[in-house]
């Protein structure tokens, strides 16, 4: 089932971040949000409704997600079902405010404008952003959380409107779904095809546009897979006019929907900063990945000179297991089911805190942490305090003193003594006072 996608627009300054992050964090847990740090927010689901995005997080001139503003706009009205148009209230609107409401108003759908910063004295009449056309301006504030709980119940009453049953979507938790992600002409499509050829039952053909995800859901081994078959990527400067430009947002919402992600590698071209940009994105947004390398059948070179290139140049993801595919041979195809559901029970694994402390004790026994001249961090006990993807919680003292590498041994650690193959997981540090 499509998850509808909300996107948040409008000039850098009106605090569309800031919103973004009230609404996506109010769902998350306590652990998260502690850690906040560790995910540049671009795309965020919303109590499992819907899928929110903040064009401001597209815009790092060093990411290959980066896209000139005017683009970020025309992608983001393109892709959404409903639209935000974030203004800063102290300001009078200008020939760009209005151009972005021109836009979002032309394209049909519903559209919102939110005048943020209204908790301050400078803020402007209403009269003032009349001229923009959009009815019923609402006066918000990311900072206080001015009306932002009216905001929220008016964005899933316009989601009912069109048609989505936002309560279906919190309950079809017991479907995983797997999204093929990767740039242009690496073979998603191919092998979308391929696997829906393979399982043991069709359940059903979900439609869609061009424009949308293209997703079918299949029974494999008694479980429901959904697979959602993503638009290629390409670098920002060689996005073609048309369909091709909105596929950045499709495959950023694709990964938030997702559980778990097959990176698809094409075996006849060297790997690119994309694929890595990628992987990174899956990586932060806590989901489960699969390197896939494809189009074997047409490769002369070696399998251990590819497995070896993959090692060096996706270092950062070394759990990630990876598949051999050729989706013309159909050569370990099924394969791919095999490994989702596996990384979905290491998503949802469930540690006892008993064998978590035994792991911290003998660790530290075995490499005590590093600090400074007589002070020392002192690791106490750890818990796990979530999953999917799974999180713990190590408490001890002056842990501020923790060098990053000593994190990453406690990582290895765990992976070494417990199965979460293909699946990132996360900790935080807490002083016990």
């Amino acid at each position: 089932m499509k998850l509808p996608v909300v996107a948040i627009i409008g000039q850098t300054n009106a605090g569309k971040s800031s919103l973004f992050n009230r609404l996506v964090r109010k769902s998350q847990a306590i652990v998260a949000r502690e850690a906040g740090t560790t995910r540049d927010n671009v795309v965020g689901r919303v109590e499992g409704k819907y899928i929110l995005i903040d064009t401001a997080g597209l815009k790092d001139p060093n990411d290959d997600f980066e896209a000139h503003i005017q683009d970020q706009i025309d992608d983001a009205i393109a892709s959404a079902d409903m639209i935000l148009i974030a203004m800063d209230s102290t300001k009078y609107p200008d020939h760009n405010d209005k151009l972005i409401a021109k836009k979002a108003l032309k394209s049909g759908k519903p559209t919102m404008l939110l005048l943020n910063k209204s908790d301050i004295g400078e803020a402007l009449p209403l009269e003032e952003f009349y001229s923009l056309g959009v009815k019923d301006p609402l006066r918000v504030s990311a900072t206080t959380g001015l009306h932002l709980n009216e905001l929220r119940a008016i964005i899933d009453q316009e989601l009912k409107q069109l048609g989505f049953s936002l309560t279906q979507a919190k309950q079809q938790d017991d479907t995983l779904k797997v999204a093929l992600i990767g740039r242009p002409n690496v073979g998603k499509s191919s092998l979308f095809n391929s696997l829906a050829k393979k399982q043991q039952a069709i359940v059903a053909n979900l439609s869609g546009t061009t424009r949308d995800i293209n997703r079918t859901e299949i029974k494999y081994k008694g479980q429901t897979i959904e697979l959602l078959d993503t638009a290629g990527l390409r670098k920002p400067g060689k996005r073609e006019v048309g369909i091709e430009k909105f596929s950045a947002l499709r495959s950023l919402a694709a990964i938030e929907e997702a559980d778990i992600c097959c990176l698809l590698i094409d075996s006849t071209e060297p790997h690119s900063k994309l694929d890595q940009t990628l992987a990174g994105e899956i990586i932060k947004a806590g989901k489960g990945i699969i390197l896939v390398v494809t189009k074997t059948d047409l490769e002369h070179k070696a399998t251990d000179a590819i497995l070896d290139d993959l090692e060096y140049d996706f270092n950062f993801v070394p759990y990630a297991p990876v598949v051999m595919t050729s989706s013309v041979e159909g050569k370990n195809v099924t394969k791919i089911f095999e490994l989702a559901q596996q990384i979905d029970k290491a998503r949802h694994a469930e540690l006892k805190t008993s064998d978590l402390n035994k792991l911290l004790m003998d660790a530290v026994a075995s490499h005590p942490p590093a600090g400074l001249k007589n002070t020392h961090p002192k690791l106490r006990y750890m818990v796990q305090t979530d999953t999917c993807p799974p999180w713990f919680v190590v408490y001890g003292s002056n842990l501020s003193l923790l060098h990053w590498s000593y994190k990453r041994y406690l990582e290895r650690r765990l992976r070494e003594a417990f199965d979460f193959t293909g699946t990132p997981i996360f900790f935080s540090f807490r002083n016990r006072d």
